[in-house]
């Protein structure tokens, strides 16, 4: 799953009652990314090497010129659209500890949004349907921003926000039960 709890959330009864700048735990969300930096160069390389074979039976004419501009062109577009719709900077990351909450989300384009509550009065809902998404998560507190809620990982599959959904209820009662 494109999420990871660092310690595992199951640990959580079990590790001792501390009142640190730590957090007790880290939840980190990411979205699925279909093609790491790995695949990525492979395809640039293998475009590449695929586009010299033409190419290489016009050296020594003015065609050869044409040809390569041409190729390195379609390496050009093929780089930024490949870059464009990778969705690096997306993710969240949500902070516990034992008296606060807080949520940060980093969009596509970088820009980084928090927010932050008491984790006794955080409530998780999960809207089947009738939300942006099918099993739309989402966080709420009464005590912060007005009662405003918040979205949780809209960028996952609807099994996997139901997943994170039992997770973080698990987490959020033994939280309550401390």
């Amino acid at each position: 799953m494109p999420y990871e709890w660092t310690p595992d959330h199951q640990t959580l009864r079990t590790l001792p009652v501390q009142t640190t700048a730590e957090p007790l735990i880290r939840l980190d969300i990411w979205p699925h990314r279909s093609m790491p930096n790995k695949g990525f160069k492979a395809a640039i390389w293998l475009m590449f090497l695929a586009g010299c074979l033409p190419v290489l039976a016009f050296i020594g004419t003015a065609a050869f010129w044409v040809l390569l501009a041409g190729l390195l062109i379609t390496l050009a577009a093929l780089w930024t659209a490949l870059r464009l719709s990778d969705r690096e900077h997306l993710r969240e990351e949500l902070l516990i500890w034992p008296d606060k909450v807080e949520l940060t989300h980093w969009t596509a384009k970088g820009l980084r949004q928090e927010w932050q509550a008491n984790p006794y009065w955080i409530k998780l809902h999960l809207r089947a349907e009738g939300g942006p998404v099918e099993h739309y998560l989402t966080l709420y507190s009464s005590t912060t921003d007005n009662g405003r809620a918040v979205e949780l990982a809209a960028f996952l599959s609807p099994e996997e926000r139901q997943t994170l959904y039992q997770n973080l209820a698990f987490v959020f009662g033994q939280l309550k039960t401390r």
